[in-house]
């Protein structure tokens, strides 16, 4: 990944995300740069070489143990029946020991690859002549053979989407009738299991081939319940198989036609990865968490990566800008929500489209490649999205390789692969800062948004406009809690003053009181209160009317 140290940006070459082989198609850091359909051939390669040397392996062991056993036997027959037990037992016993530990390096592959055989009924193993067969009788089966009959186990009977449906049906029955049955089959179904069966049914309904589509998606779900042990990569080539398997044979029923087949493969995709994806989502045979766990705590130390260091052209301040910004940071969280790996490429997609609309309303012109990535890269450093290595790995793994290795999904899914691998691998030089700032600004003893402007935050298309409107919210905040306190200072003195006008009043009028005292006279008598002959006084005067 190459920097422009004058642009203070970042900056990949469209040719660094193909492929290495040369191919054309989208490369993975999962595999090793190289697209799925490169990386499956040099897997397989590189496994069908293993397997073969493991078959060597086994053969060598076998007949080494066998030499040994008929050599312990014949020289036991030359010596008296009393004595000959213990030695021949000591003898056979260090001779285990000794091929036990030469061993020990490559059986643990042979078993990680076939462990699910093991747990098959054992077969038997091909006696030549009956002299053989007496003189095998007694003695338990040596190692060797336990590797050759697993291996034959494997190449012998592979379950392969051309074989008979009467096969496939019968080797289902006997699945039931000898195993337990699986947790998956047995595990109380959730709503989104329900849901993908029943558009699942519907869908199948409308094609030909529905029912054998749901035949062998059934068994495939079934087979994969007894492969818990495998490791990722196991179950992954799995999975990749039955999709190259389901897509040659739709290939040859719709006669080359693309459209069609992609359609059926997306349902068939849904449908098996909604069943298994607690199995297979982040196993317990990967280290999937601990890479979780790392890319969380490192993003978490870079909080304080700002956006002029990202050179990230991006303008928060204009609403539309932010809007989607905010979107894109729950595109890309809601992520880790889904269940189908065509789900979870759609959030990227919707993310990484979000991103480019924003860029453009910022610059007032279509987004480019080199804005892109630094801009993604800030959008996962402030989302910091959970399981964010799972995810990544889930799709890589379990998502149909033509979606990955062409469309824009493809190119969303790469960067993203490119934005978490610069966020692992992001130091001084990247972000143009020397070795001491960058230094204390992770370990959390400086910030390089206060190293200069003590007014930190300041307003401007740098600053997350969040922290410029909380920053706007502290200084009316504080504005007020001055005037608060010169209101409560102003009704304290008002209250003071009308204590003391009060005094004044009653002290004022206490004064004139004092000065001009209020005398009662007695009360004045009625003018005839002295006579004592009202008896005797004419009646009042009536008024008299006369009839005219």
């Amino acid at each position: 990944m190459s920097k422009r140290t004058e642009r203070r940006g970042i900056h990949v070459d469209q040719s660094e995300l193909l492929c290495k082989k040369g191919c054309g198609y989208y490369g993975n850091a999962g595999w090793q740069g190289l697209c799925s359909k490169c990386w499956r051939e040099e897997y397989q390669r590189a496994r069908q070489k293993q397997i073969q040397e493991d078959w060597a392996l086994a053969e060598k062991l076998q007949r080494e143990e066998e030499a040994a056993y008929v050599s312990i036997h014949s020289s036991s027959q030359t010596q008296p029946p009393q004595s000959h037990s213990q030695p021949s037992l000591a003898t056979f016993s260090k001779f285990e020991e000794k091929k036990t530990n030469e061993k020990t390096r490559k059986v643990t592959t042979v078993k990680k690859f076939f462990s699910p055989s093991s747990r098959t009924a054992p077969k038997k193993v091909p006696l030549e002549n009956e002299n053989e067969k007496e003189k095998l009788h007694g003695r338990r089966e040596s190692h060797g053979e336990t590797l050759l009959r697993d291996l034959k186990g494997i190449f012998t009977q592979p379950w392969e989407m051309g074989s008979s449906t009467e096969a496939l049906v019968s080797k289902l029955r006997e699945s039931h009738e000898g195993k337990t049955p699986s947790p998956s089959i047995t595990r109380r179904s959730s709503i989104e299991t329900d849901r993908a069966s029943r558009d699942f049914g519907e869908f199948l309904k409308t094609l030909k081939p529905g029912r054998e589509i749901l035949k062998q998606s059934c068994l495939f779900i079934d087979s994969m319940g007894n492969k818990k042990d495998l490791g990722a990569e196991e179950l992954s080539e799995c999975v990749q198989d039955f999709y190259q398997n389901m897509s040659d044979r739709l290939m040859s029923h719709f006669k080359g036609s693309s459209d069609k087949v992609d359609r059926v493969m997306d349902q068939v995709e849904k449908y098996i990865m909604t069943r298994l994806y607690k199995s297979v989502f982040c196993p317990e045979t990967s280290d999937d968490e601990k890479k979780d766990l790392s890319t969380q705590h490192r993003i978490r130390a870079l909080h304080w990566v700002t956006i002029q260091m990202l050179c990230v052209p991006v303008d928060e301040e204009i609403p539309e800008v932010s809007d989607g910004v905010v979107k894109a940071i729950t595109d890309i969280i809601e992520m880790d929500s889904k269940r189908v790996p065509r789900d979870k490429l759609a959030c990227i997609t919707s993310c990484s489209k979000h991103i480019f609309n924003a860029i453009r309303v910022t610059k007032n012109e279509p987004a480019s490649a080199d804005d892109f990535l630094p801009t993604l890269i800030y959008i996962v450093l402030k989302a910091n999205p959970p399981r964010l290595q799972s995810n990544i790995q889930y799709i890589t793994r379990f998502c149909n390789p033509s979606r990955l290795m062409t469309g824009e999904d493809g190119y969303y899914f790469t960067n993203l692969c490119c934005a978490v691998a610069f966020i692992e691998k992001l130091d001084a030089q990247s972000l143009n800062l020397s070795t001491e700032d960058f230094e204390c600004y992770m370990s959390g003893q400086a910030s390089p948004r206060r190293q200069d402007d003590p007014a930190w935050p300041q307003t401007g298309s740098c600053i997350n406009p969040a922290l410029s409107q909380i920053h706007q919210n502290l200084s009316v905040l504080s504005n007020l809690e001055k005037r608060q306190q010169q209101v409560i200072e102003g009704a304290q003195s008002l209250q003071t003053e009308l204590a003391e006008w009060q005094n004044n009043v009653a002290r004022e009028v206490q004064e004139i009181l004092e000065r001009y005292p209020l005398e009662i006279k007695p009360r004045a008598s009625a003018i005839d209160a002295e006579n004592v002959e009202n008896d005797r006084l004419p009646p009042p005067i009536q008024p008299e009317v006369f009839a005219g």
